[in-house]
């Protein structure tokens, strides 16, 4: 099968090497995606519910680039700096998946940043 990479101007430009998402198939692999402005290239002001609005926007605009949607993810994983940000994250979470949502994994995990917050990736299907 053949792999192809998927890049967007509308989400945060990689600082290392990786790709924003790569597509094998049917299957669309999105790197993880903090915080970052991808207008400004810097991390957004704000708490862990500000921070979880822009990791999803990120997220949407890999995937749409790719031709798919919110509704083609069929796994995230959360990566939460503290526990304690569980629940303020799921209050916007649960804006973005209301019906059928994705499996899901959550963790405390110790991010490369102090200031970040939250960091995810997802796995899509999205029909050729």
């Amino acid at each position: 099968m053949k792999k192809n990479i998927i890049s967007t101007d509308k989400a945060p430009k990689p600082l290392a090497a990786y790709s924003q998402a790569v597509k094998v198939g049917n299957m669309l692999f999105v790197s993880g995606q903090v915080a970052i402005d991808p207008e400004t290239g810097k991390l957004v002001k704000g708490g862990i519910k500000e921070q979880t609005e822009q990791v999803i926007k990120n997220i949407t605009a890999i995937v749409e680039a790719a031709g798919g949607t919110l509704e083609n993810i069929v796994k995230i994983n959360v990566y939460l700096a503290d526990k304690k940000y569980y629940s303020d994250f799921n209050e916007v979470y649960r804006r973005y998946f209301t019906i059928n949502p994705p499996s899901r994994t959550t963790v405390e995990a110790k991010p490369p940043k102090e200031e970040i917050l939250v960091e995810m990736d997802a796995i899509a299907y999205i029909e050729e």
